[in-house]
């Protein structure tokens, strides 16, 4: 009996240690194909900012570079789900062509180097997704397995475009399915993140860090204060996801044709660059952000960017939420801050992660994002927050196909989709 047992359980051991071979080759693999291209990719999105930046007459080709974005993905690709196609794979729903990957490369690059307000993180995660699903395909991994390989794929593409492999880890597998982690893919996922992340770096791609400025001391004051702006960003991330959809939803609906409707979305963004005379609001809006956090920013620019992201992404355009959301939330946070007489750049950092949060319902992902980007000094106001966002936001977020599989409030199953 002993000798089978010890038999059994080195017969066990054996096998775990040839997954763990397996998915060490498989995941470095991916991060090396999908952190290099994902490198190419964040160095060719800074070319074409900069070259946006000294040549601002570039937002008048916005709407000729619309056209080019559908006609290419009604030409290659048919119905595009973006990254909700990539979610709906994990749950075995759909499958993530590997047309997407040179699809959403090139149409984002378009749309960025012509001023649309959209982010890359979004991008990156389909991306990385098509890139590992095409991987997995060629190697011939079983349907399971090929999950796997999605996530792998998604982490590394976000660790190498935004420089945190913490996160990115922990974000494709928290993502998919709100109340439960797909932990079959942390190891996988964290030496893809880690492969990709010092590739990127490796290339002089440098990872993104903000500093906060005058961070009070932790008070009963100071918490009620930050208790307060957790839950106004808690009904602003709620407001952006339905602003969002109902955006891209009325363009369809009032704007039938795919191309007067990117091209409608692009007249939007150059009337606003006319009326402001600058560039503040195109692209990401890293300099908003950047602002905000120095505790100035303007009242209505939440606002505004909220708008000109949904504007942008409803009619047709390519890239992201995630960063657009950062900056929609640091403005916000700012402004509160000011308000509420509390450092408006501590209240914009809470505001960054407390919109990521609403928005994404990934609260582990949005506290390691916090300390990859803002360092620890503010670690109690930004489990505060966190904690706070998650649970007021709602059963709201960016991705429809991300599934609700345990209340937020109960120890319940519920297993619906989000917006429902």
């Amino acid at each position: 009996m002993n000798r089978q047992r010890l038999r059994s359980q080195a017969t066990l051991l054996g096998n775990h240690i040839l997954l763990f071979l397996k998915w060490t080759v498989i995941s470095v693999a991916v991060g090396a194909l999908v952190g290099g291209v994902s490198t190419l990719f964040a160095f060719c999105l800074q070319k074409v900012t900069a070259f946006r930046g000294t040549h601002p007459w570039t937002v008048l080709l916005l709407p000729a570079a619309g056209l080019l974005i559908v006609f290419l993905y009604r030409r290659f690709l048919g119905e595009d789900r973006g990254t909700n196609q990539v979610l709906a794979e994990i749950h075995a729903r759909d499958d993530v062509p590997w047309k997407m990957a040179p699809l959403i490369f090139s149409a984002t690059l378009l749309t960025h180097l012509c001023g649309g307000s959209a982010g890359r993180e979004g991008a990156a995660l389909q991306l990385g997704g098509s890139l590992g699903n095409m991987l997995g395909r060629v190697v011939k991994l079983d349907e399971n397995d090929r999950r796997v390989v999605v996530m792998c794929g998604m982490s590394a593409a976000f660790a190498a475009v935004f420089g945190t492999p913490m996160a990115a880890a922990v974000f494709t597998l928290e993502v998919a399915s709100v109340g439960v982690m797909y932990y079959a893919g942390l190891m996988p996922c964290v030496f893809a993140a880690l492969t990709a992340s010092r590739f990127a770096a490796g290339m002089g791609i440098t990872p993104e860090s903000f500093t906060i400025v005058n961070l009070p001391p932790l008070s009963v004051a100071s918490v009620l204060k930050i208790v307060l702006v957790a839950v106004l960003c808690a009904g602003v991330s709620t407001l952006l996801c339905v602003v969002l959809h109902q955006t891209a939803r009325l363009l369809k609906k009032h704007i039938s044709n795919p191309y007067f409707r990117v091209a409608a979305g692009g007249a939007v963004m150059i009337a606003v660059w006319l009326i402001l005379g600058n560039q503040d609001y195109h692209g990401a809006g890293v300099g908003l952000i950047e602002r905000a956090m120095e505790g100035e920013t303007d009242w209505y620019a939440f606002l505004l960017k909220m708008f000109l992201t949904a504007v942008t992404i409803g009619a047709g355009y390519k890239g992201g939420e995630i960063v657009p959301s950062f900056c929609v939330g640091a403005t916000f946070g700012c402004l509160a801050g000011t308000v509420l007489g509390i450092s408006p750049s501590l209240c914009a950092a809470c505001g960054m992660i407390a919109v990521f949060c609403g928005v994404t319902n990934c609260p582990i992902a949005s506290l390691l994002i916090a300390f990859e980007l803002l360092g620890y000094g503010a670690m109690p106001y930004f489990l505060i927050v966190v904690a706070v966002s998650f649970l007021l936001s709602g059963y709201y977020g960016l991705y429809p196909e991300q599934t609700i599989v345990y209340s937020k409030y109960k120890t319940k199953f519920l297993n619906r989709h989000i917006n429902d």
